[in-house]
């Protein structure tokens, strides 16, 4: 049979389709700007009929109303990484968090130590081959999609098609659900003064071609626009934003000078606006790939003058990182922050930078403290950091000594939070041995 009589036959309406779910089955969301939002819709209509249906994803930017209350024991959401979606029941024990370094989720699904039992996609429409790329989100879902025991795929005419190991065949598919409506959107927030002045510092340790990690978030964003008077830039990241948009068009970011996969941006997912998905739609400077690759640190490292740019929650005095709670509090996930310190560190010329701003709650708390708050995660480790920069300038913390490291991060600290610092790292003994550490 030709590809095209299978696609026909396999179109289907959502509801139609989501009948394969099963009670006690746990299915996979495309997550980002990819979320297959009609299929989600319709999942939730098939609730009175589920119990006990484990939903897995990363951050996704539409309808997560599966976490609601009136859902428990109906859905209950395992997240990868927390988005501002689905925080709420995390924070209020109706969904689960899976701390774990992003390069290594997929194999959860290849080995059986998280079967999956539906994976639900979107896509481009097929092209003459019957080949449907999955847009702006290769990340897990290729994966996910290769494992799942059913494949449910939205076909969105709205989808761009991407470039890369972005694809999955018609035959591979169970069932095919045909929409047009618009991708969810990532709009960013708009950087501060604060934030550029971090971009700044930045900027100045970034050379000429090197390869760029760009996350998501202000500091980020404001670290693209700093870079302008940069030369033959590279991309080599989980993700892209709109960000890279500008800096392509005036090439900057070329690519001309990385020494894997010169002449290409290469990326796991999107989060951006549809300026973005225009932009990405047939163009062969993208190639997308799975996590599991984009994220592998030894990948990673193969490109020369590897910049990892990551932002953290709050730092200690001896370079520990937390990124991804608020005590023990979880607020968003590992990702990839660790993949990237670590690739960068291992790269010719490479820079692993943690960025972030000095205080929180407007100026009333400071990021840089004596010990981190208790419960919180270590996302990474003061072994892998190298480089932390706030708005008051840079500390350069590998091979450092623990005064040491506790002297430079005490002076990038906010003014008005110095003083105290210093005397709590004397009074736990980073600065000086002045009597016995206190409980």
């Amino acid at each position: 049979m030709r590809w095209i009589e299978q696609y026909r036959a396999k179109v289907t309406t959502a509801d139609r389709a989501l009948e394969v779910v099963k009670p006690g089955d746990r299915i996979h969301i495309h997550g980002g700007c990819a979320e297959p939002e009609e299929l989600v819709e319709a999942l939730l209509r098939r609730a009175p009929d589920l119990r006990n249906v484990e939903i897995v994803h990363l951050t996704t930017m539409g309808n997560a109303d599966y976490t609601l209350p009136q859902y428990e024991g109906i859905f209950r959401h395992v997240a990868f990484f927390i988005g501002a979606n689905v925080r709420q029941a995390v924070h209020e024990g109706r969904a689960d968090y899976i701390p774990i370094f992003l390069h290594e989720i997929e194999n959860l699904f290849r080995t059986g130590a998280m079967p999956l039992d539906v994976a639900l996609i979107q896509c481009s429409p097929p092209d003459d081959y019957g080949y449907m790329s999955l847009g702006v989100g290769v990340d897990i879902a290729l994966t996910a999609a290769q494992c799942a025991r059913h494949v449910i795929v939205q076909v969105n005419d709205q989808c761009p098609r991407t470039l890369g190991d972005a694809f999955i065949h018609v035959s591979k598919v169970e069932a095919i659900v045909e929409t047009s409506r618009p991708l969810p959107e990532y709009r960013k927030p708009e950087p501060t003064e604060v934030h550029h002045r971090i971009a700044r510092h930045v900027a100045r340790l970034i050379p000429d071609g090197a390869t760029l990690q760009t996350g998501i978030g202000e500091i980020p964003d404001a670290v693209l626009s700093a870079l302008k008077d940069h030369k033959d830039l590279g991309v080599h990241s989980e993700m892209v934003s709109d960000g890279v948009i500008d800096l392509i068009q005036a090439g900057v970011i070329n690519n001309e000078r990385k020494t894997l996969h010169p002449n290409k941006v290469i990326a796991g997912f999107v989060l951006g606006t549809r300026r973005l998905f225009d932009f990405i739609h047939d163009n062969p400077i993208f190639e997308f790939h799975p996590t599991s690759y984009c994220n592998d640190p030894f990948v990673i490292a193969q490109n020369d003058r590897m910049v990892a740019i990551n932002s953290a929650i709050e730092v200690d005095l001896t370079g520990q990182v937390c990124a991804d709670s608020i005590g023990p509090l979880p607020y968003s996930g590992i990702g990839g922050q660790v993949d990237f310190v670590r690739g960068a560190a291992r790269s010719r010329g490479g820079l692993p930078i943690i960025a972030l701003q000095a205080t929180a709650k407007d100026g009333t708390i400071s990021r840089i403290v004596p010990l981190l708050k208790a419960g919180a995660g270590v996302v990474t480790s003061r072994g892998d950091v190298h480089y932390v920069v706030t708005e008051y300038g840079v500390a350069y913390l590998h091979g450092k000594t623990l005064r040491q490291r506790a002297e430079a991060l005490i002076e990038i600290a906010h003014p008005a939070f110095r003083e105290d610092l210093r005397r709590e790292a004397e009074r736990i003994g980073l600065l000086g041995r002045r009597g016995s550490p206190q409980p």
